[in-house]
């Protein structure tokens, strides 16, 4: 049987680079974004060897697209936007403008018309979510001020790029052609602006009410894998309703699904089930960029790629920087905000797709983004060891000089310290899930010292407002381990559903306190013998608990009786036997 498949070969070897590639790049401490894009180059025409194919590619991109713009409004808060909505709207909107100016002065010095200035400075004003949010959390800056104010500030350049998407293919023409009729131009824009509207007002009306009874209607079914499938029918069947009866891109259907399901009480359980699929489709669509560019472009455009460079790293870190210190803040918190803010991914490499498929960018535009998002990450990490030496001089100086601390600016370092427990001889509870939370309910009713550890700061909010001690991060890392004194616990109790992950942390525990008691959750006998390998004291598994809950509350004389033969099919037969 011939196997011409290119649909398969394409998936295939674009998954095995992409994974090897983002591995390498894992190691090296670098965003996996850059093997994932790297994997595409290595796929693409510009270089020897395997060539995927582009059509097939771009479709499986558009898939990713949806699922990154659905996951993006499954994640949006209004709330962390409102929090900080003083700093980081006027902060966005100024550093979009800044990076936009500087965009289009660089196009003007290439020759290029108005529009492609525009939407070239565009693609280099939005940064990445993927990458700002990594940096964030690998400082443990997500719930300071400073993580406030980045997140918030990513929150409106998010949707400054979101109605980038829907405007453009409006008013394409007039970009594209400085003579245009405006009459036409502006029917055009109302138009679209029209169905949007549409759009909108019919999600609201109908959607924030429809789509959780879906959820809510098929999680009562039990079937967890009906579950998934119906998240993924809802983004992928409002993004393409969207784009059919109202006209709007694919970007803006699936951003709607994703905010009105975020009002649902299932938004989580939905955003965990989809993101293996989300980030499999997110990572085609990194590699299908990487197929377009031409990475001799380098070495060609080396004055242009560098000048890109600098407007993504300088130009609009400076911009972040003066706003911050305008709005009042210290030196350190606004170095933070403007180097994780220092690069540009998904939103530009979507806008600039868009922009060569309307002929407003010429291609050497998408070229010269693709090598600022990619160097501009490989760039990022160093920006903040800078900022670690600066903030370690600094600390230095003060104490050399202690009579003048009281004097100076005060300094914010870039790692967040993890809040160390005075606790001893307490309990550990790793997970505050459906299962952590039975459990932290029981040892509050108890009264016995305990401390939470989660990498989900929502799911341990509310033990906070009780006094209960909760470190946010993976139980995993070793510095997590020591601040929440796992040598000096009376028990520790791995309450997460992910094998891996607790095996991880059973054998960590393991090594730190060879005596202490470990108990462990399991789904199955394999993932019992996975942590009872790394030295777990007893594992449970859910099942049988069930189980024998389920046979210990049966009467004690049906309890007792002897089990039906399978055999017996005479009703009769059966009824002698059992009695």
């Amino acid at each position: 049987m011939p196997h011409h498949t290119p649909l398969i070969s394409t998936i295939v070897i674009g998954l095995v680079l992409a994974f090897a590639l983002g591995a390498l790049a894992h190691r090296f401490r670098i965003s996996p974004l850059v093997g994932y894009l790297l994997a595409g180059v290595l796929c693409g025409p510009f270089t020897p060897g395997y060539v995927a194919d582009q059509s097939l590619a771009n479709q499986l991109a558009e898939i990713g697209v949806i699922l990154l713009m659905f996951g993006v409004g499954l994640h949006f808060s209004l709330k962390d936007l409102l929090s900080v909505k003083a700093i980081a709207i006027p902060g966005a909107i100024v550093q979009i403008a800044s990076a936009t100016l500087l965009g289009m002065g660089l196009a003007w010095l290439m020759g290029w018309s108005i529009g492609a200035g525009v939407v070239f400075g565009l693609a280099l004003s939005v940064a990445s979510t993927v990458v700002l949010l990594r940096a964030l959390q690998e400082r443990r800056l997500v719930d300071t001020e400073r993580g406030h104010i980045a997140v918030g500030w990513l929150i409106v350049e998010d949707l400054a790029m979101v109605l980038t998407l829907v405007l453009l293919p409006a008013i394409a023409n007039a970009l594209a052609n400085e003579t245009a009729d405006a009459t036409t131009v502006w029917t055009s824009l109302a138009l679209t602006l029209g169905k949007v509207t549409a759009f909108v007002a019919i999600m609201l009306m109908v959607g924030r009410r429809v789509i959780p009874w879906i959820l809510h209607f098929v999680a009562h079914t039990g079937s967890r894998e009906l579950f998934r499938l119906s998240v993924l029918a809802i983004a992928l069947g409002v993004a393409y309703g969207a784009a059919v009866l109202f006209g709007v891109s694919f970007a803006l259907g699936a951003f709607f699904a994703g905010m009105v399901l975020s009002e649902s009480e299932l938004s989580h359980q939905a955003a965990s089930e989809t993101l293996p699929l989300r980030d499999a489709f997110a990572v085609l669509f990194f590699i299908s960029v990487g197929m377009l560019f031409d990475p001799t472009i380098l070495i060609r455009d080396f004055g242009p790629v560098l000048a890109t460079l600098l407007i993504i790293v300088v130009g609009k870190s400076l911009a972040a920087l003066a706003i911050v210190r305008f709005f009042g803040h210290p030196k350190s918190t606004a170095l933070t905000i403007a180097a994780s803010l220092a690069q540009i991914g998904e939103f530009s490499f979507i806008l600039a797709g868009l922009g060569v498929g309307l002929h407003i960018l010429p291609e050497r535009a998408r070229d010269l983004i693709l090598a600022g998002a990619i160097l501009s990450i490989l760039v990022n990490p160093f920006l903040f060891t800078l900022l670690d030496r600066w903030f370690a001089r600094k600390e230095a100086e003060v104490a050399a000089k202690p009579e003048a601390a009281s004097e100076a600016e005060p300094i914010a370092p870039t790692w967040e310290p993890i809040p160390h427990t005075s606790l001893t001889n307490h309990v550990v509870l790793v997970g505050h899930g459906r299962v952590g939370k039975f459990i932290s309910a029981k040892l509050l009713a108890a009264k016995m010292p305990f401390l939470v550890i989660d990498s989900n700061k929502d799911k341990v909010s509310e033990l906070k407002e009780l006094g209960v001690e909760t470190i946010i991060g993976n139980a995993a890392n070793p510095d997590i381990a020591a601040a929440a004194h796992i040598g000096q616990a009376r028990c520790l109790l791995v309450a997460i559903p992910d094998a891996f992950e607790s095996g991880s942390v059973v054998e960590q525990a393991r090594t730190i306190n060879p005596s202490l008691l470990i108990i462990g959750r399991a789904h199955s006998a394999a993932e019992r013998d996975h942590l009872d390998k790394y030295g777990a004291s007893r594992v449970i598994m859910g099942e049988q608990e069930i189980a024998r809950g389920m046979v210990a509350a049966m009467p004690k004389d049906d309890v007792e009786k002897p089990p039906v033969s399978p055999d017996l099919e005479d009703p009769d037969a059966a009824t002698a036997a059992a009695s």
